[in-house]
């Protein structure tokens, strides 16, 4: 190990004095369990993360921990390159908390070169952080380039797994259920009638002058803005 145990300890003690009762009770709300977090307001992650400045094997140290705040750090404090295949798909696989999963995926999944490799695997996948995750960059490909892709298939998918999947994996099956309706217009109209009739997410709390997350709503939206 290139640390001394302290540097590790130094950073836990400074995210530990950030710690935030308010960050914390939302966190529970969202299943974290106060063992595991000291409920540090984002903006404090990152402000730490330029002052600890680019450390993999340190990164992989606060990954280890367990720890939510310790995790998001360690998110943006590795390097891509250093980060093994093996060492990605584990990190993924024990996520374990919706905003670190949603940070892996923006700051590292997308960005590594090799990410189809993981694409259809992790999708296809029982574990449901592997499989948000597939999803998610199935999103990526059906907004950017859907070359290659079966998206009259998805949509069979969508139709038969979505209403009864696991939370986290649906939100992301959600978000390619949009992206169809959204950016191919020819299956437009059965990507809203797929909403309509699985009502998924239909009853979300979405705040004033923002979009539903609910399917059909969301693509008549963007449709609408799009022109």
């Amino acid at each position: 190990m290139h640390h001394g145990g302290m540097e590790l300890e130094a950073v836990m003690n400074r995210l530990e004095a950030l710690g935030n009762e308010s960050v914390r009770a939302r966190n529970r709300k969202r299943g974290a369990q106060d063992d595991r977090q000291f409920g540090v307001m984002m903006g404090n992650i990152r402000k730490l993360a330029k002052e600890v400045g680019r450390d993999h094997e340190l990164a992989l140290e606060l990954w280890a921990t367990g720890n939510i705040d310790a995790r998001l750090l360690a998110i943006l404090l590795l390097t891509l390159k250093k980060l093994t295949e093996a060492e990605l798909d584990k990190m993924v696989r024990n996520a374990d908390f919706v905003q670190v999963a949603e940070w892996l995926d923006s700051y590292v999944v997308r960005k590594r070169a090799d990410r189809e490799v993981f694409r259809e695997g992790w999708q296809n996948d029982p574990n449901i952080w592997a499989a948000r995750a597939g999803w998610s960059l199935t999103a990526e490909r059906i907004g950017k380039d859907a070359g290659g892709l079966d998206l009259d298939g998805l949509l069979d998918r969508i139709e038969a797994e979505m209403a009864l999947a696991h939370p986290e994996p649906q939100w992301t099956m959600n978000n390619c259920l949009a992206g169809i309706g959204i950016h191919h217009a020819p299956l437009r109209e059965r990507a809203i009638s797929i909403g309509e009739k699985l009502g998924v997410l239909r009853d979300y709390p979405t705040p004033k002058g923002c979009t539903s997350p609910f399917a059909p709503l969301w693509i008549e939206e963007m449709v609408r803005r799009n022109g």
